[in-house]
């Protein structure tokens, strides 16, 4: 007798997602499938069903396919060939897809596979469903203490923020400044992972007084509201007129780009996380920190996750939720774009 069962979809091209009863997969040799506990909203997800076939097809992506690429569940079956894994065991999936084969891959750099641009949630089935089919093990974290209900988003949000975090600490001596640009579900947990692995003094800057207010309790030394032509001169006031050491923008507009690279003192870093679209339209002499750097990145490595989960494990940070019921997502996804959020949305199977 087949199984069935409702799973959030994008059912075509230029098409809303809607929910919808769908078979529930069947693990062949090599294959995993996990009965979900919870999955992260991302906004990215609204974005997708924007994507034009042409593009879509160029990156590889099938539909129609489930969203969500958050994603914590327990084994359910095991198919044949897999060993090391039981019924019932926790696991997160890693949200970043890559194929463990190529240069980058073997070199620990799997955040620049190319064939991360499909994968679980984008382009392919994802965890808006009661199961989802993982193909072997590489992409799963075995759960040490977490609830796989707030597993999920240490997978995307909170590895991608760690990513960045990482990617600046070296600058980070006492007497330090780190600026987070944007104290959404990403910058939130940057502001968390500065606090644990820097002596940097944290500043975190946010459209929204709800999320200042909720950075202030993760341990921010100090907050600015709004994005605005009086932005950097509040934090070169908060910096001693030096600027700061690191700035990661984790919205990635006009005029955080603007503003963040501004801010940065010579020989600091400025990173673009966010992937508002934004432009920078200044010569690059004279509109870029002296000796400085400028990255962009998207995604993070399978490392990047481990590393983020055993922080988690060891009470260091902490994945904060609002959970919401399969059937109630639409819902989910409003609060999320409203920034009527505290914690990640996470999507429980009704």
């Amino acid at each position: 007798m087949t199984r069935t069962m409702r799973a959030y979809r994008i059912p075509g091209w230029g098409r809303p997602p809607e929910l919808v009863e769908v078979e529930v997969p069947r693990p062949g040799p090599g294959e995993v499938l996990i009965r979900v506990a919870g999955n992260g909203l991302c906004h990215s997800d609204t974005a997708m069903s924007q994507i034009p076939e042409s593009i879509g097809e160029l990156i590889g992506w099938r539909v129609p396919f489930t969203l969500g690429h958050e994603i914590g569940g327990r084994v359910d079956t095991v198919g044949e060939g897999v060993a090391g894994l039981s019924p019932g065991d926790p696991v997160a999936l890693v949200s970043p897809n890559s194929d463990g084969t190529c240069d980058y891959c073997l070199r620990g750099q799997d955040s620049a596979c190319a064939a991360g641009l499909a994968g679980r949630g984008y382009g392919r089935d994802g965890g808006l469903a009661e199961y989802v089919l993982v193909a072997g093990t590489r992409h799963l974290i075995g759960l040490a203490t977490l609830d796989p209900v707030v597993a999920g988003p240490l997978t995307d949000a909170g590895a991608t923020s760690y990513h960045a975090v990482k990617r600046v600490l070296p600058r980070l001596v006492p007497g330090s400044t780190a600026v987070v640009l944007g104290a959404g579900g990403l910058g939130s947990f940057a502001v968390q992972f500065l606090r644990v692995l820097s002596p940097a003094r944290v500043i975190a800057v946010d459209t929204n007084p709800a999320r200042l207010d909720y950075v202030r309790d993760l341990g921010a030394h100090a907050v600015l509201a709004g994005v605005s032509d009086a932005t950097v001169g509040e934090l070169a006031e908060l910096t001693g007129g030096q600027g700061a050491h690191a700035v990661l923008d984790f919205v990635g507009v006009d005029d955080t780009i603007a503003a963040g690279v501004a801010s940065v003192r010579p020989f600091g870093a400025f990173g673009v996380i966010g992937a508002g679209g934004g432009t920078l339209r200044k010569p690059w002499y004279g509109g870029l920190p002296k000796d400085g750097e400028v990255f962009n990145f998207q995604g993070s490595t399978i490392s990047d996750a481990r590393e983020v989960f055993a922080l988690a494990d060891a009470g260091l940070i902490h994945s904060d939720v609002d959970t919401y019921p399969l059937s109630d997502v639409a819902r989910a996804y409003a609060d999320l774009e409203a920034g009527r959020l505290r914690g990640r949305a996470v999507i429980l199977p009704d």
